[in-house]
């Protein structure tokens, strides 16, 4: 087995070379108007807006701050320009069904336009009826119904009063009726006087009375009749005048909508409600409507009269949608998503201490703003919004807006209320979120993957090489004109592009990340400010860096400062049995940090078991629990061939007081269970991290660099031996872009990184005792590690084959 020697520097930390960079500053460069390091997504994007059949609604997803809102509305308002302008829409009065009001469409730019002429048409056909009903013709046909039903009630009260007198009786209006009473002599008997008149002649008088009453009771029977007569006549003539005076009215207002077959349908309602009830809803002459703003058109026209929220109600135009001032499709971005938000509301007013409502008070929520068009939402505030979700997957369901109120989805409360006519869905709803809410979704909910075909997938790294770090610099570029700040010479902007490499933690990528870019650029913008310079340097990005590291850093410090002060026993120094430096990174807020951890391993008799002592405390993961028994898979398939294993190892991480998961350090604990069994010292000057699987492979761990500059930082502070060092996975080493005062520690090989491919290197380096491999026999060679491992746990099966025989 070849010697594993330190890394090379260079494989620490790939750096950029300013030199490469073909300009001074950032003012040089164009500013970046593509999208990069995004190609999956713009193409799940540019597929989503394409195909218009149902149920191609998009979810971007991706972590937070890699530009999805950005991007999205970006190319949307590039698409939306292909699309041209959505329809209006208004809510008017439906004349059959009031609690229904109706919808109507109008092309773009219409709808306003539409109310000021039906306000102007309002007025005119008003002032139109009150001159007709004040001509001399319809005054003289009025008079003539009028004078008809006053003729017939004089000539049936004359003919009832002619025969009173003849049997000399009195009929006497007052204002509680018509009274009889008897006459003598042409004047009316007094009760007094009645009773002393002769019995036959008051029995004569009353019967008389008796005729007259039924001959009067008849006759006002008939005034009934003769009164509705004379409103039908009269409401026929107010029909008739209302028919011929606004007819040419409303003949100048459908030529205008000839194309808009809604508004000819709603004029036409409008014509034959106001024919039918002869003008009544229009009050009194007005202003001259030339002279006021098209605003007051409505309002001026139903002050005229007492009656004027009536007309209102009935004839008014309640712009629900108006997309005058648009050239293309609506884009809209609701930062609220409650129920109301989404599909609308209806509003109520006080009036004599109950609540009323009516189609003018129906306000649009963002379904119907972004109707023929985008409507972005954040899932996370939708799904915290009660029944807003639901309501928002029934609309696209059905593909109709219905505005509801919670109270009428629920069926808390039992009124009557309006219930709008639905307004047609066409629209592409962006719901972006993170990807753990998109797979819940999918999981959960039956109908998302039904409504959200499309994923549009946010890539958080992208490649990073000769042809990509050109443009990320004009990326670079672009965020500081965005943000108005300093330009960057050509060092900051290497060392910003070396920081997207750490951000992501692999040599070969870079972060796409623009939030904590601009972050950087931001702080190092600050720092330049502060110091009087004219652009941004590379002392000033790594100003910003060092800053942010600073503020999130105490933590990590006092762990360090602990370890160094004995309290977690983590040794630098010496050699220990069964006693190795694992690795692991504490995660504290966007900045983690690795700490070095003391772990342990012992051995004894017994049934073959590796015993987790976390896992049975249940503070390990099962992560972490696959990884030791993984650990006891290699340990039974490496050393017990030809014996049962017969030993009882339990591996603890020292000190450790909260929860232990993931894997990565599986490679630590083989390293310290083998160095147990073969009775091998460890060298405490070294720390390690990887996985391994059965085979004894080397596997790749997540937060390489933070573990190295961890166990770094406590070497420094306890003072450098030139003999401390990290061993890692060689598939790790990739992932290196570790912080300059490792890079010059380990430049002036006071500090080394080893790479490995197999724990038997790994074995090798920690204890100074070659691994050894089998030979032709089947042997381990004598003196190698591995031998003395075989020869101990041979030694354990034989004692516990006597023990149990």
């Amino acid at each position: 087995m070849a010697k594993v020697e330190p890394l090379p520097v260079d494989l620490l930390f790939r750096r950029c070379d300013p030199e490469q960079l073909d300009f001074e500053s950032t003012d040089e460069l164009d500013a970046l108007e593509e999208i990069i390091g995004q190609e999956r997504a713009l193409e799940a994007l540019a597929f989503g807006i394409e195909m218009r059949s149902p149920g191609y609604n998009l979810f971007a997803l991706g972590p937070s701050g890699v530009g999805k809102h950005r991007l999205v509305r970006e190319y949307l308002g590039r698409a939306s320009q292909d699309q041209g302008a959505a329809d209006d829409w208004c809510y008017v009065h439906n004349f059959e069904q009031p609690a229904h009001p109706k919808a109507l469409r109008l092309p773009p730019g219409r709808a306003v336009h539409f109310r000021e002429d039906m306000a102007r048409l309002v007025a005119d056909m008003g002032d139109a009826i009150n001159a007709a009903r004040q001509s001399d013709e319809v005054r003289a046909r009025q008079q003539a119904i009028d004078e008809d039903f006053q003729r017939r009630q004089d000539e049936a009260f004359e003919q009832v009063q002619q025969h009173a007198r003849e049997h000399d009786i009195a009929l006497i209006r007052t204002p509680a009726g018509v009274v009889m009473a008897p006459l003598q002599d042409e004047d009316v008997i007094a009760p007094a006087q009645f009773h002393e008149l002769p019995e036959a002649e008051r029995e004569q008088f009353e019967a008389h009375l008796q005729e007259l009453h039924q001959e009067l009771e008849a006759t006002l029977v008939n005034m009934p009749l003769w009164e509705r007569e004379r409103r039908q006549g009269t409401r026929l003539l107010n029909q008739q005048v209302a028919e011929h005076a606004i007819e040419r009215l409303v003949r100048a207002a459908r030529a205008r909508y000839t194309d808009v077959p809604d508004a000819l349908g709603y004029l036409d309602a409008v014509c034959e409600d106001v024919v039918q009830n002869g003008g009544e809803y229009l009050g009194a002459p007005a202003e001259d409507p030339d002279e006021l703003r098209p605003d007051q058109l409505l309002d001026a026209s139903l002050q005229r009269s007492s009656i004027e929220p009536q007309a209102v109600v009935r004839y008014g135009v309640n712009v629900l949608i108006d997309h005058d001032a648009e050239q293309s499709a609506p884009i809209v971005h609701e930062q609220y998503p409650t129920l109301e938000n989404l599909v609308g509301r209806i509003d109520h007013q006080a009036r004599l201490g109950a609540l009323t409502t009516d189609f003018t008070l129906i306000r649009p929520g963002a379904l119907h703003r972004a109707n023929g068009g985008y409507l972005i939402l954040d899932v996370r505030k939708v799904l915290m919004q009660p029944l807003a979700w639901e309501q928002l997957k029934r609309a696209l369901q059905a593909g109709e807006i219905r505005i509801e109120s919670a109270s009428q989805i629920l069926s808390v409360i039992s009124t009557v209320s309006l219930e709008p006519e639905p307004i047609p869905l066409e629209l592409k709803v962006v719901l972006i979120g993170e990807r753990a809410l998109y797979y819940l979704l999918s999981a959960h909910d039956p109908d998302f993957d039904e409504l959200f075909k499309v994923a549009v997938d946010f890539e958080d790294r992208m490649d990073r090489s000769a042809k990509s770090q050109p443009l990320y610099a004009r990326l670079i570029a672009t965020l500081a004109r965005e943000e108005a700040l300093l330009p960057l010479g050509r060092e900051a902007v290497a060392r910003v592009i070396e920081h997207g490499a750490r951000m992501v933690d692999d040599s070969e990528k870079l972060t796409t990340h623009r939030e904590h870019v601009t972050d950087v650029l931001r702080e190092a913008h600050h720092h330049a400010q502060k110091m009087g310079a004219a652009r941004i340097e590379a002392a000033h990005v790594d100003a910003a860096l060092a800053g942010q590291l600073r503020r999130h850093g105490r933590l990590r410090d006092l762990v360090i400062e602990e370890i160094e002060r004995g309290t977690f026993l983590v040794d630098t120094s010496g050699t220990r049995i069964g006693q190795i430096n694992g690795l692991s990174v504490v995660p504290v807020g966007p900045h983690g940090f690795g700490r070095p951890s003391r772990i342990t391993a012992s051995v004894r008799l017994g049934k073959g078991e590796v015993l987790d002592i976390e896992r049975e405390v249940e503070l390990g993961g099962p992560l972490h629990s696959k990884g030791v028994l993984i650990l006891a898979g290699f340990l039974a398939s490496r050393f017990a061939r030809d014996f049962p294993l017969s030993l009882r190892a339990s591996l603890v991480f020292e000190q450790s007081y909260g929860g232990v998961d993931g894997d990565s350090a599986s490679m630590a604990e083989a390293c310290a269970l083998l160095s147990a069994l073969a009775d091998a010292p460890i060298s405490q000057e070294l720390a390690i991290t990887g996985a391994i699987d059965q085979l004894g492979q080397a596997q790749p761990i997540g937060g390489v660099n933070e573990k190295i500059e961890g166990f770094f930082d406590v070497c420094e502070r306890r003072g450098l031996t030139g003999k401390q060092g990290v061993i890692i996975p060689d598939a790790n080493v990739k992932h290196l872009m570790l912080d300059k005062r490792v890079v010059d520690a380990a430049r002036q090989n006071a500090f080394h990184i080893y790479s490995v491919k197999t724990v038997d290197e790994a074995v090798t380096l920690l204890t100074g005792i070659a691994a050894g491999h089998r030979d032709r026999r089947g042997k381990f060679a004598e003196g190698t590690l591995y031998e003395r491992v075989e020869a101990r746990l041979a030694e354990l099966a034989e004692r516990g084959r006597k023990y149990h025989s």
